[in-house]
């Protein structure tokens, strides 16, 4: 065992994803998770794990948690912050899970033991659920507890044929020493868009100064097609009867059906992603089918609360034939290696990957920041 190895917690840890993302400089101390299935997997990838405890966050006590990390990760749930939340926000039930781990993280504080690094992962939507207060909320919390805050909106897209932004706040505390190098005086476009600025200019001005702009770099282009993710022969899924696919064409939109034509005209196989979606229309609300060709796939999602499950279409001429995407597709599009096992059954296996973090993005952020802030390894470069 590499005793070098820096030390982290992992909350609402999943399937272990963020474990696998910091890599092998990482040692988990530990990791929680209430549900049974994904603490299954976790197990199944990571070994026995002494390290996991299977309960409810808010039961945790600091007694639990063992050792000095440098770290802690907390990828709490975004049910009550996505568009579907109703206003729930951190009020919610489930994203309101937020608040038994930070108090964890103040008791650890008061007890001498304060962790120098969190990162929280959630939404886009975090930044303007009910109207951008939960924001304020979470970064008045972090900056009353001797953080700076640096939030940033990462787009899997980058890495993996998947569009899927996600928000990650990496707070640090305000006596940790910060090389110049990993911050910038301005915002940059990549992983400080729109929202990002706007929440920023939104905050009151005396927290404001608490605010760092992280600077990493771009990844390299030549990301991964959405074809090269697709199985020759998937399990766990079947191909839809000729019926089935006609009535997915049928839930389509003009718009829809002329990108299906354009493709048919290439006279080569092509994969599109489909959702089926609610839209408003003169009567009301009805049930559409999206579909893109620009080889990346949809937004993985979990498939409860009404979420549609993604499908595939294949087009090659007058030939489309459709199904849903495979569990391993839909791990792969998480970057997840082929040999992370997934449980048999299809949801399941659906649920976690959805619900769980791309890896590739992990990794970055551990590469390009993470890394260094636990180690403060480029304070040369700053002096």
């Amino acid at each position: 065992m590499n005793e070098d190895r820096l030390n982290f917690y992992d909350f609402f840890a999943g399937g272990g994803m963020a474990r696998i993302g910091l890599g092998a400089r990482w040692r988990c101390l530990f990791a929680n998770e209430w549900c049974e299935k994904k603490s299954k997997a976790y197990r199944l990838n990571h070994g026995p794990s002494p390290e996991l405890l299977v309960e409810d966050v808010a039961k945790l006590t600091t007694s639990n948690l063992r050792g000095n990390p440098v770290l802690s990760w907390a990828s709490f749930p975004c049910q009550d912050l996505s568009l579907a939340g109703l206003g729930r926000g951190l009020n919610g039930k489930r994203s309101g899970t937020f608040w038994p781990f930070w108090h964890l993280m103040k008791t650890l504080d008061e007890e001498g033991r304060g962790i120098p690094v969190i990162v929280l992962e959630n939404v886009v939507g975090a930044l303007t659920s009910n109207r951008g207060l939960d924001f304020l909320v979470l970064f008045d919390t972090l900056t009353s507890s001797g953080y700076r805050v640096g939030p940033m909106v990462i787009d899997a897209v980058h890495f993996v044929p998947q569009s899927r932004q996600r928000l990650f706040i990496v707070a640090v505390k305000s006596y940790w020493r910060i090389s110049s190098v990993l911050t910038r005086s301005t915002p940059l476009d990549l992983w400080h868009p729109k929202p990002i600025r706007k929440a920023y200019e939104t905050l009151p001005h005396g927290l404001r100064k608490f605010w760092i702009w992280w600077n990493m770099p771009s990844p390299p282009p030549g990301r991964l097609a959405l074809a090269s993710v697709i199985e020759k022969n998937p399990e766990g899924v079947r191909w839809h009867t000729s019926a089935e696919t006609q009535r997915l064409l049928s839930l389509m939109s003009d718009a829809n059906l002329r990108k299906v034509n354009k493709v048919q005209k290439f006279n080569e196989p092509v994969i599109g992603a489909v959702y089926k979606r609610t839209r408003r229309n003169e009567q009301g609300r009805v049930q559409r089918a999206e579909v893109r060709f620009d080889q990346v796939s949809g937004c993985l999602r979990t498939p409860v609360g009404g979420s549609s499950r993604q499908i595939l279409l294949f087009v090659n001429g007058k030939e489309i034939r459709s199904r849903l995407l495979s569990p391993r597709e839909g791990a792969r599009l998480m970057g997840l290696p082929d040999d992370f096992k997934l449980p048999r059954n299809y949801n399941e296996a659906y649920h976690l990957v959805g619900d769980g973090l791309v890896v590739p993005v992990v990794s970055w952020l551990e590469q390009h920041l993470l890394y260094h802030l636990a180690t403060r390894s480029l304070l040369l470069k700053a002096a």
